[in-house]
């Protein structure tokens, strides 16, 4: 029978002692090498990038049809002899684009357009190894975060899709009278290339802080700014295409006058493609498709203006800073759209504007971060 115990007795004094608290259990399970695996994500960041870039350079130097072949693992040895070079300029010389457009070139030519379309294959390859000693490496210590092993898996199977999409678009250029790729599907390896920079950067943003900052972080989460954000980042998305479209019938060429074209604000024949649909000039004609690009640069001019007069208004520091950011490389790269117009796509202009649509792109995301991620200032820094 259990004994009376008296009123006045403390509860739990015979009990044992009640476990201290631990810090840190919202990261428990969750850590991994959080650090490391976004210095590999940079290293791919950059990677990628340089690929986009050098990616441009091959288009810009129209230099993608050199290679004929898709050897993905073989194809990273170059020709090492004059028998070599001679056997890739003969399967050259078969191609349409020699035979309607390069006919008269020599083979020290063909090994300048070689090379760079060798080097962008080969930085692919480099990315993928990358990727794989990385996430294997990971992997096999147990060091990758709770929840990360499907984002990390994600972003090889796309690099894997990506090569495959490239072959897609060579093959397009190596049949009947093509001496360019189909601007279709050369959207669609840049968008794709997009994609990955883009996701590669928000990650390595959310690595930067361990779950439970990310957690106490996310009650400041300013929605509608987030939403504005979003949407500016999938109108940026769109003008990407659309300036791959422009990149894959040379239509920055056409038209060197602004802000007319050539004397007009829409270019005459605009909706005619030569045996093609009425739909297809949206796509194929060099006027249209230059002056939907211009169009939606003005647009996305005044969307990226908005979303900085809302983002201003942020609580937080490092939120206002990132949408003025955003606003100045925005101006900037106006500007380089431009200058690129003007001087009929200026090889080294080009490219610079290229470059610059990369930084944009990661700024718009690192402005959406903030919005769902606020940092919260100090008073006593300053930092507020």
């Amino acid at each position: 029978m259990a004994q009376k115990r008296s009123i006045f007795e403390e509860v739990g004094s015979d009990t044992k002692a009640a476990p201290a608290p631990q810090p840190g259990l919202i990261d428990r399970g969750h850590g991994g090498a959080r650090g490391a695996i976004r210095l590999w994500l940079v290293l791919i960041f950059l990677l990628v990038a340089a690929m986009i870039i050098v990616g441009g350079l091959t288009r810009l130097t129209d230099s993608g049809l050199s290679i004929t072949e898709w050897k993905p693992i073989h194809g990273a040895i170059p020709p090492l002899s004059d028998a070599d070079w001679a056997e890739e300029f003969a399967k050259y010389q078969q191609s349409p684009e020699y035979k309607l457009q390069n006919s008269g070139m020599d083979l020290a030519a063909f090994k300048t357009i070689f090379w760079w379309e060798w080097g962008h294959r080969q930085l692919g390859r480099v990315i993928g190894l990358v990727w794989a000693l990385g996430f294997v490496g990971f992997l096999a210590a147990r060091k990758i975060p709770a929840g990360w092993t499907g984002r990390l898996l994600g972003l090889g199977a796309l690099g894997g899709l990506q090569g495959a999409i490239g072959w897609w678009m060579v093959s397009s250029g190596l049949q009947g009278e093509m001496v360019d790729v189909a601007s279709y599907r050369l959207a669609t390896h840049l968008g794709i290339a997009f994609v990955i920079l883009g996701l590669i950067a928000w990650y390595v943003l959310l690595l930067g802080r361990t779950e439970a900052q990310l957690l106490q972080a996310r009650r400041g989460r300013e929605a509608r700014l987030f939403g504005l954000s979003t949407g500016l980042m999938h109108f940026a998305f769109l003008q990407i295409l659309l300036g791959a479209l422009v990149a894959g019938i040379d239509a920055g060429r056409a038209f060197p006058t602004w802000p007319d074209m050539n004397g007009q604000f829409f270019p005459a024949d605009a909706f005619y493609v030569p045996g093609r649909p009425l739909w297809a000039a949206f796509f194929e004609n060099p006027g249209l498709v230059q002056f939907n690009h211009r169009m939606a640069g003005y647009l996305l001019f005044a969307f990226g203006i908005v979303a900085y007069l809302k983002g201003r208004k942020s609580a937080y520091g490092s939120t206002r800073s990132a949408f003025l950011a955003v606003l100045c490389v925005m101006v900037l790269q106006v500007t380089l759209g431009i200058v690129t117009a003007l001087t009929a796509a200026h090889l080294h202009v080009a490219i610079t504007h290229q470059i610059g649509a990369i930084l944009l792109w990661v700024l718009i995301i690192r402005a959406r971060y903030f919005s769902q991620y606020p940092v919260a200032g100090s008073i006593r820094k300053g930092t507020q």
